[in-house]
């Protein structure tokens, strides 16, 4: 599977979030602006379909809901909850400013938005308490909502955790911050000054984390830490658990941005991006996770 949106006359797609609706798979993604002068023009998130996770067509780009998205929105992270598409997405183009907005579709392509947008950014002086990269997972009863942010310097890029109730409306005031600290943060030479993008999934009783380590094309890799209860993690290896690929490959400059989707069929599967040009194109794609010892491994 490779993708890429082609509506601004180049190949790109960025930051894969996957969901089954309405008997068809449903992706959504960041698109870049048209750069043609219309009034604000920004990043945006598209939509896209398949019957077969390999075969995608573009359905549309989602409109601005409020005027939080004035000056974009993207990164979407996609999830379903009692027939209902949930899409936490980050606002763009505010610096520090950025945080987490919610809204939720009958049919997974009109949405309404939280009414208490933006729901969620961290706080602590730890952070800038900017929030970008929203990923979700239910665990024991609560939703978890992971996010990366930056230190007061704008300078690393970090992950923070909050809770709500899974049987909430996921309102500004239901979140609660679960770390004073971030909970994972760039310490290997790979991931130089940036962990993001994280992406969860359940196996065996314990979460995994999957995320983007270094900035994009430095090369950013990704790799994958585990945790018993959602707030403490170990990395699975000192190495990435996905690297990107050698040179002359589609993904030679980066494997980043990961999402993991859990089929109806119970096959779990890492979608990421990549390019083999420094980001003058993007594409998107996936590969099965199977698990050798607790620990991810792709075939």
């Amino acid at each position: 599977m490779y993708f890429a949106d082609t509506t601004r006359g180049k190949n790109y797609a960025k930051d894969p979030a996957v969901v089954f609706f309405g008997g068809r798979y449903l992706m959504y993604y960041s698109v870049p602006p048209w750069g043609d002068g219309r009034p604000h023009d920004g990043w945006v998130v598209g939509v896209a379909e398949s019957r077969d996770l390999d075969n995608w067509t573009k359905i549309c780009d989602l409109p601005r809901l409020t005027a939080l998205e004035e000056n974009g929105f993207c990164a979407p992270g996609a999830i379903v909850l009692d027939g209902t598409v949930h899409l936490f997405y980050q606002t763009y183009g505010n610096g520090a400013n950025d945080a987490i907005c919610h809204a939720v579709s009958r049919d997974g392509i009109r949405f309404t938005p939280n009414e208490t947008n933006p729901v969620f950014h961290p706080a602590g002086d730890w952070t800038c308490g900017r929030a970008i990269d929203a990923d979700v997972i239910p665990f024991r009863g609560r939703l978890w909502l992971y996010v990366a942010t930056r230190d007061p310097k704008m300078e690393i890029q970090k992950l923070a955790v909050a809770s709500a109730p899974l049987d909430g409306a996921f309102r500004r005031d239901e979140w609660r911050q679960e770390c004073s600290d971030s909970i994972l943060q760039p310490e290997l030479p790979w991931e130089q000054k940036c962990i993001e993008a994280p992406a969860l999934c359940e196996h065996e009783g314990r979460l995994y984390l999957f995320y983007g380590g270094a900035y994009n094309n430095c090369p950013q890799q990704i790799g994958c830490a585990v945790s018993e209860d959602a707030v403490h993690w170990k990395r699975v290896s000192d190495s990435p658990v996905l690297p990107c690929g050698e040179p002359g490959s589609w993904n030679s400059s980066e494997s980043g941005h990961p999402f993991v989707f859990t089929a109806p069929d119970g096959v779990q599967h890492l979608f990421y991006q990549g390019n083999s040009d420094h980001g003058r194109s993007w594409y998107l794609s996936r590969r099965e996770i199977r698990w050798r010892g607790g620990v991810p491994v792709f075939e």
